[in-house]
């Protein structure tokens, strides 16, 4: 943290500014991401990343068989299409999942107590064969039950299993760990599963963060610049909810999609809580998979899902999730077919600036420019394969 300037004796300045250094730090922008993998629990085991991974990359050499059909099916300019064709199947073969999320709420559902204990035992034997395997995701982590549902002591049973198995099983914590917590329909919940992480820590020797979900109009109210700093810099991240979201607002089913404006304006308000906080923020899911493996119905899912994380990705959320091997397809593809799209434009931009020469065609840039032109250029290093 810079030091922090005097106040000339301007009363309160001093202590004013380091609030602000505290609550808003303005790192650059690092490795996030850019989706995260729901598999609901009973399903999951040390199989999973490469299972979704061999589907995808099945689907991928079946129906995008070069650069020109990849260009055909997302529209992909045929400057970029070779880059982007050869970078997701690298990817897919190296990289399936960058983040995953072992589920046990909605995509699990209701247990007896010894059966998800089961579960959660299950889990953490599989995750740490992937960690043994060098297969563990850059990220992964659980996501519990909500204390909106009324058993906190479920949910507190579940994480304490699961880190203290995976620990255990794999001499330690792997690096990556976070915990997705749903349904916060009120502020208080926050500072409650704060404080179930911070009681957890000494027996694990690491700190621990969370991902809230924004998944309630109920939410929206109490995000602001301070939540993160409120719980102790243990809020890690955002993650939109689409579908309770938008049945909480009383939408007709055909219209629960992330790109209806009601999801624009939750997203924006989510932007503006956490804006310079450090807080990652992710979209939602597309709840569809392929109707059957022929190529048009398999072309149909890719175009759907590409429309949705382009818009995503248009609207400054560069993360989303993904609830089936076919959307790691569409995913990488838009993603990379987004960063490469300007990727030399905007180089040529910052170094005019740098050097300071005109940019050419017209183009006048102000230094906030300039700085999302590297920010932009950092976020796409982090997220294309090389």
């Amino acid at each position: 943290m810079p030091a922090v300037p005097s106040g000339h004796g301007l009363p309160g300045f001093e202590e004013t500014y380091r609030a602000q250094q505290a609550r808003y730090p303005a790192a650059e922008p690092g490795w996030q991401p850019v989706h995260t993998v729901y598999v609901p629990a009973d399903r999951f085991s040390a199989r999973t990343v490469s299972e979704w991974g061999g589907q995808a990359l099945s689907l991928f050499k079946a129906h995008l068989a070069g650069p020109g059909e990849l260009a055909e099916v997302f529209g992909t300019p045929d400057g970029t299409a070779a880059a982007v064709h050869e970078k997701v199947l690298r990817k897919l073969s190296t990289e399936p999942i960058e983040d995953l999320r072992i589920d046990f709420e909605d995509g699990y559902g209701v247990r007896a107590d010894a059966v998800e204990d089961a579960h959660v035992a299950q889990a953490a034997e599989a995750v740490a064969a992937l960690h043994g395997e060098g297969a563990l995701p850059r990220r992964w982590g659980p996501r519990v039950k909500s204390f909106a549902d009324g058993d906190p002591g479920r949910v507190v049973r579940t994480l304490e299993l699961f880190v203290t198995g995976v620990a255990e099983r794999a001499g330690g914590l792997p690096s990556g760990f976070t915990v997705t917590f749903p349904k916060v329909l009120m502020e208080a919940y926050l500072g409650q599963f704060a404080g179930v992480l911070e009681r957890l820590e000494p027996r694990l020797g690491a700190r621990l963060r969370f991902e809230m979900q924004v998944e309630a109009p109920q939410t929206l109210p109490f995000l602001r610049g301070d939540l993160a700093e409120s719980l102790g810099g243990r809020l890690a991240a955002a993650h939109f909810g689409v579908f309770d979201y938008t049945a909480a607002l009383g939408l007709p089913p055909h219209e629960q999609r992330l790109d209806h404006p009601a999801c624009d304006h939750a997203r924006h308000v989510m932007q503006t809580a956490f804006a310079g906080t450090g807080v990652e923020l992710s979209d939602g899911s597309l709840a569809a998979a392929p109707a059957s493996e022929r190529a048009q119905d398999v072309h149909a899912l890719w175009r759907r899902h590409a429309e949705l994380v382009g818009h995503s990705l248009r609207h400054g959320f560069y993360q989303g999730w993904d609830m089936h091997p076919s959307h790691l397809v569409s995913r990488y593809a838009t993603v990379y077919a987004f960063h490469l799209a300007r990727y030399d434009s905007y180089r040529d931009r910052v170094r005019a600036w740098e050097e300071q020469r005109e940019a050419g065609g017209g183009v006048m840039d102000e230094p906030a420019t300039i700085r999302t032109l590297a920010a932009a250029l950092r976020r796409a290093d982090a997220a294309l394969p090389r």
